[in-house]
């Protein structure tokens, strides 16, 4: 696939999440994998407020559609798969050294957050009808004021990436591994991304919905997408994502 034909481009927008489903309902079907980017987002969800907005254009900030004909609800952990793995594979063709994938869907480089999405899906019945992934890599940035977990390509690396460059690339995979993903089960699947999982088989903690600290490993994750994680006395349980946080 060559250049990416279907780019909106934005100079600002409070979300690019947010703008995708604005012109969705004003201007009804959309061609599948169109993305939005914006060089400075004012409003970015789960970015931490105004640490992550203060640089513009020095990181990747966008949103893209993705429209399917037979993904079951059920089964939508599959794209947090795909997603994860599609950034993975674009990220690793640049050698950043040691990615994982903090369930379920951040992007670490070692220890220190690189990437957030934010996955929102549309459902019909017991269908996703279509998804809008927002993608926030932290890319050119150096400093990270009140983020302690957080880098970028360039902290990490020292290089300066060209965000179109790495854009292309990352739509590029993305597609790939989303179209590769529509007939699939979780069970062929879930290996390669387990590999990928951030802590897997370490000594954690994690804080549950009432904010108790506990300790556990990470085992991997359940047909339907929740986290395994094996307490004292090999208990497992299964949490789900509001259920359960890892502080590392």
């Amino acid at each position: 696939m060559g250049e990416h034909t279907r780019i909106i481009k934005l100079d600002a927008t409070d979300s690019t999440n947010v703008f995708l489903k604005e012109l969705l309902q004003s201007s009804g079907p959309l061609e599948d994998y169109t993305a939005i980017v914006a060089s400075k987002q004012l409003k970015g969800r789960g970015q931490m407020g105004s640490a992550w907005e203060s640089e513009g254009c020095k990181n990747l900030t966008f949103s893209v559609l993705k429209c399917f004909d037979s993904l079951r609800a059920e089964q939508q952990f599959l794209l947090n798969i795909g997603v994860s793995l599609a950034v993975c594979d674009a990220l690793e063709a640049y050698e950043i050294p040691n990615l994982k994938v903090k369930w379920p869907n951040d992007i670490m480089s070692g220890s220190f957050k690189i990437c957030g999405i934010l996955i929102e899906n549309v459902l019909k019945g017991q269908w996703v009808q279509h998804s809008i992934i927002g993608i926030g890599l932290n890319v050119n940035q150096e400093r990270f004021e009140n983020l302690d977990r957080a880098a970028s390509l360039k902290s990490i690396t020292g290089h300066f990436y060209d965000l179109d460059g790495l854009l292309n690339q990352i739509l590029e995979k993305l597609q790939g591994h989303l179209d590769a993903m529509e007939g699939k089960t979780m069970a062929q699947l879930l290996p390669t991304y387990e590999k990928h999982l951030f802590r897997k088989d370490k000594p954690s903690t994690f804080t549950n919905a009432d904010g108790e600290l506990f300790m556990g490993f990470i085992r991997g994750v359940s047909s339907t997408g929740k986290l395994v994680v094996e307490l004292e006395d090999r208990i497992f349980k299964e949490f789900d994502l509001k259920e359960v946080t890892l502080l590392y």
